[in-house]
């Protein structure tokens, strides 16, 4: 009885360190960055960091196509830097610019791949101040794509990453029309009414976007304001 006792325990450290060996696989060493950029501007693309746009990456070489997302900061840029290297599909989906092509890219070390779109809206001229007991925002549309513009808005939060889904409060208009560009548009938010929530002698960030009608379009930006209250 002993002897098969020793038998089992001399077993199960064998297994025990075989379990513990090092595998021989390498970690991921490349990686994959860059920006979108506004083809007639240079400028980068805001975005929303909720619901914003995706990039799905696919490795090629498996039987699996499950693409791995990717998700775009809100200042429009993006980077992963734990790919395994090997060829890859890139496409951004669910944008806020009109869709651009699939590209194939062989990411072999720290690839950058930057992104040349037209945004569905160019959100022009913004001039955000506080007036008093209100926070005021004036702006122009130039809008590339003959769809509607669905709505236009003013959004507060105490993130710099304020936008359309990520806000305290926000003042919106639905246009559900063509844009003016020679028109000013001006949204404004109720510091006073909203004290329970942007509260006086704090800092908020306020950030206009809008919105076209299309698909799974999301909003076009321009950088956010700080302001005291």
């Amino acid at each position: 009885m002993n002897k098969l006792r020793y038998f089992f325990f001399i077993a199960a450290l064998a297994l025990g360190i075989m379990s513990c060996e090092k595998d021989n696989y390498d970690g991921p060493t490349a990686g994959l960055s860059g920006s979108f950029r506004d083809v007639k501007s240079g400028e980068l693309i805001e975005q929303d960091i909720i619901l914003g746009t995706t990039i799905e990456i696919i490795e090629h070489g498996y039987a699996s196509r499950t693409p791995q997302p990717l998700i775009v900061k809100t200042d429009g840029t993006y980077a992963n830097t734990m790919l395994f290297a090997n060829t890859y599909t890139v496409t951004p989906v669910r944008g806020n610019f009109i869709p651009v092509d699939s590209q194939v890219v062989n990411i072999n070390g720290q690839v950058t791949l930057d992104f040349a779109v037209t945004p569905y809206i160019r959100v022009k001229d913004v001039n955000i101040v506080k007036n008093g007991t209100k926070v005021t925002a004036t702006f122009k549309l130039e809008q590339n794509v003959i769809n509607n513009v669905k709505k236009i808005g003013l959004y507060a939060h105490s993130d710099a990453r304020v936008g359309e889904p990520m806000r305290l409060v926000a003042s919106e208009i639905q246009l559900n029309a063509v844009s003016d560009p020679a028109q000013v548009y001006t949204l404004e938010i109720d510091l006073a009414a909203n004290s329970s929530i942007l509260k006086p002698g704090n800092k908020y960030y306020f950030r206009v976007g809008a919105l076209i009608d299309a698909g799974e379009a999301k909003p076009n930006y321009r950088p956010a304001v700080r302001l005291d209250i």
